[in-house]
């Protein structure tokens, strides 16, 4: 993994990481109003008028009509539904990230390559047998 980090280091600039995060980070923004503002509400619908981002477990054990009033009161609470959502985003985040590497490294695959040309293992290997038969005709 480290030799990795060591190849990944040198072959990008720190401007490309720069432009690449910051790439990201508005991606993940698009992705997190996509999730709650586009996929949540027909799912919610679809499970019975379901609000994902205001489910909650208030800790003090008193009832709050919302997430709001609970935040207003200050009470402690598990906010599950705002982290279905995050973790929806993040699943598909995740997915269009490894799509998007997947495709990038086919395509540096296929830059790399050339046609008929032969493997460095086997051409040391072959220089090697060449050497060997020499040394046996002396």
């Amino acid at each position: 993994m480290l030799k990795d980090f060591k190849k990944f280091i040198i072959k990008w600039n720190a401007i490309d990481m720069a432009v690449w995060f910051m790439f990201g980070a508005a991606f993940a923004t698009i992705i997190k109003s996509f999730v709650t503002n586009i996929i949540m509400p027909p799912i919610g619908l679809f499970l019975g008028k379901v609000d994902f981002s205001s489910l909650y477990i208030s800790l003090n054990w008193k009832e709050y009509k919302t997430l709001e009033a609970l935040e207003k009161a200050g009470a402690p609470a598990i906010k599950y539904g705002i982290f279905i959502n995050d973790f929806i985003g993040f699943i598909i985040l995740w997915f269009i990230i490894f799509i998007m590497v997947r495709n990038i490294n086919k395509l540096q695959k296929k830059e790399g390559k050339k046609p008929n040309s032969k493997a460095a293992d086997l051409i040391v290997l072959e220089e090697i047998r060449d050497a060997l038969i020499k040394k046996k005709k002396k």
